[in-house]
């Protein structure tokens, strides 16, 4: 066999070697730096809303599209939920993610409009297991500064924040021990759950 064909073959089976490895690894390697940056552009627009003179009501709107756009809203949903998601319908799954993201928006949105003459600062990142939580401190007038700690993840194919903790209260603990009292509260009817999200 000519020895060009046999080099040919053997580049052949090495380029199919590499691009294997290649697929292997993950597409979208997360960073601190990545996820520092997240945080900054989210944190940016918080102080632009909370500072913007804006009406409660285009307030609370803004802060629903700042979620769409930067929180893992679908992951957020299914573990708040815990064991009710795998039970539920692909149709209900996604009208309580709707749902889910209005009622997170309002209820944080007025946590963070509190802040309203006050900034969020990022200061730095660290890995912690298959995340990055990032650090920022927020400066209110006339309070003592306080931590706001934000966990990003990559998993859904893109950078997004998928928790809150602020002053210790961590968001998806908190939301799981009350989104599962009121679904006790309606006996477990996950309908009912659905159209009661969008008043609260």
């Amino acid at each position: 066999m000519p020895n060009d064909l046999i080099l040919s073959r053997r580049g052949f089976v090495a380029g199919l070697a590499t691009v294997g490895a290649l697929a292997a690894l993950p597409a979208h390697a997360l960073t601190a730096d990545a996820a520092k940056t997240l945080v900054d552009k989210t944190v940016g627009d918080i102080n632009s809303i909370i500072n913007s003179g804006k009406s409660e009501a285009a307030m609370l709107k803004d802060f629903e599209k700042l979620f769409s756009r930067y929180a893992d809203v679908p992951a957020i949903a299914r573990s708040v939920l815990g064991t009710a998601a795998r039970s539920a319908s692909k149709g209900q799954l996604s009208a309580y993610t709707k749902a889910f993201q209005g009622y997170l928006s309002r209820k944080y949105g007025r946590r963070f409009r509190e802040f309203q003459g006050g900034k969020i600062e990022v200061a730095d990142a660290r890995a912690v297991k298959s995340y990055f939580e990032v650090i920022s401190t927020a400066h209110l007038k006339g309070e003592a500064p306080f931590e706001v700690r934000w966990h990003v993840s990559d998993k859904s194919g893109k950078s997004l924040f998928f928790n809150i903790i602020i002053e210790g209260v961590n968001m998806l603990a908190s939301e799981r021990t009350e989104m599962g009292a009121l679904l006790d509260q309606r006996g477990g009817d996950l309908d009912k759950l659905i159209a009661d999200l969008k008043t609260l």
